[in-house]
């Protein structure tokens, strides 16, 4: 049912929570960080494998698309049948796409083993802000999903110092190969401690699979794909047929909602469509995919700009970008002991900052074009940073507020396809602005790199709109006497 949480008298805290939230946040920054991570790597992989321009696309955008996909099914199939259960299964599966990812002779088993890895990421991640949900409540809840929010702002950040370090150690030819293998101690580690600290599922009736939604999932995950493949292959499948794939998408999504409404009478839905009545996860659902779509990109294009534009290795362009991981840890950490005293005015003022941080880096680099951006760059990172940090996890936080624990797992799942598909989009329309203009001013770097954070500034934009709306909403309804003004 949608409207209420477990009554405060029913509900009795796991004395274990806290060591469950750590295992929670283990996993999750792992699967995240291979987001980022392969982005220094990029030039070692192109010269390793031969690679073409397409191949790298695919390397970096396939693994959003594929992780996107299961995100919404993998979390109802934790609700329904356990989350330990799919949490320590993706995580095998991730541990398994990693040997084969970094095991690769060539492009296309780079590829494949990426979407595969994606896939495995996407059984994982709606576990962990569903187990979230399921094991706190009130202001514990809020900490909770402020650590969670440092975790995804760090992953992203530090993901390219990390993978800078690693070809510095192991050498720019096999180097990458090593960005993957990683990941290899760190799923073990995460998967003896999950058997022990993570709770068992609730239900005692395993349901039949009508209430799995099997059509549900196949709309859906058709839907998606149809509307990520054209973002990502853009600039390699030319022609106005591939265009097509957008209305393809709006009429199977249009079917998933009428199927969604149909089966909701009877069964289970794969996705409540109800949730959307909430304000607060309608708003915020928008919010998350419109930031992850400037979020992300960034430091696409950044690595992009530093390591082939201006000749920095790949730790010196990973370390560029530690002012940011350091800002957005700090500001998630505290941010999620915030959210519940300003609520969404809190969000505003994050994304404001965050937009002053990113114009202001279109501003150092017009201003210090040369080897020297990356110092020129450290200071509107910082502020970037702290910005984004104070983003995510209140942001999460009240999206999922009203959200009954029983369905975090395919709710948390929707929010986390929407940031996909905005990591998807944001990266496909910053590349595809950058590699443009770098081909029409003569490989002119620095207008390039403007151009493309333009783009992202424009995304992060749109989800400061979306929040000033959401606020404006909070406080007419104050003003009306039909509620309070924010909603954690």
């Amino acid at each position: 049912m949608i409207g209420s949480e477990t009554s405060p008298g029913t509900y009795v805290p796991d004395p274990r929570r806290w060591k469950a939230l750590g295992v929670c946040l283990l996993a999750g920054f792992i699967t995240l960080l291979d987001v980022s991570i392969v982005n220094v790597a990029l030039p070692s992989i192109r010269r390793g494998l031969g690679a073409t321009a397409g191949d790298i696309q695919w390397v970096v955008a396939g693994y959003a698309l594929s992780f996107g996909l299961l995100l919404v099914p993998a979390g109802r199939l934790g609700d329904a049948r356990g989350r330990r259960l799919l949490f320590m299964t993706g995580l095998s599966l991730f541990a398994a796409a990693s040997v084969l990812c970094g095991t690769a002779q060539n492009a296309l088993w780079l590829v494949l083993a990426r979407l595969f890895q994606g896939l495995a990421g996407g059984l994982v991640s709606p576990q962990v802000s569903a187990l979230i949900q399921q094991l706190f409540r009130g202001a514990e809840r809020g900490r909770a999903f402020g650590l969670f929010g440092a975790v995804i702002g760090l992953s992203t950040a530090v993901g390219t110092v990390l993978g800078g370090v690693i070809i510095e150690l192991f050498g720019a030819a096999h180097g990458w190969r090593w960005i993957f293998f990683v990941n290899l101690p760190v799923c073990l580690a995460a998967l003896l401690l999950a058997a022990r600290l993570l709770p068992g599922p609730e239900h005692h009736i395993r349901p039949c699979a009508r209430d799995l939604d099997p059509a549900g999932v196949v709309l859906l995950g058709t839907g998606v794909a149809l509307l990520l493949l054209p973002l990502v292959q853009g600039r390699q499948w030319t022609g106005p047929g591939t265009w097509l794939m957008f209305p393809a998408a709006g009429v199977v999504l249009a079917c998933f909602v009428l199927w969604e409404r149909r089966h909701a009478r009877r069964a289970q839905p794969l996705v409540d469509l109800r949730l959307f009545g909430l304000r607060s996860y309608a708003f915020g659902s928008v919010l998350m995919l419109a930031y992850f779509a400037g979020f992300t990109s960034i430091f696409f294009v950044l690595t992009l700009y530093l390591q082939a534009g201006l000749g920095y290795s790949a730790l010196a362009a990973g370390l560029t970008t530690v002012p940011f991981a350091v800002g957005s840890g700090v500001a998630a950490a505290v941010s999620g002991r915030l959210v519940a005293r300003y609520g969404r005015a809190l969000v505003v003022a994050a994304l404001t900052v965050v937009t002053a941080g990113l114009a202001l880096v279109i501003v150092a680099v017009s201003a210090v074009p040369g080897r020297s951006a990356g110092w020129a760059l450290a200071a509107p990172l910082l502020l970037a940073g702290l910005g984004g940090g104070a983003v995510i996890a209140p942001n999460q936080t009240l999206t999922l507020s009203a959200v009954p624990p029983a369905q975090g797992g395919s709710a948390g799942g929707v929010l986390q396809t929407g940031q996909r598909l905005g990591s998807a989009a944001g990266i496909a329309a910053t590349g595809s602005v950058f590699f443009s203009r770098l081909a029409a001013s003569g490989n002119d770097w620095p207008t390039a790199f403007r151009y493309s954070v333009a783009v992202s500034l424009a995304f992060v934009l749109c989800a400061l709109a979306v929040a000033v709306a959401d606020l404006r909403v909070r406080h007419r309804a104050a003003a009306s006497g039909g509620g309070p003004a924010r909603e954690v």
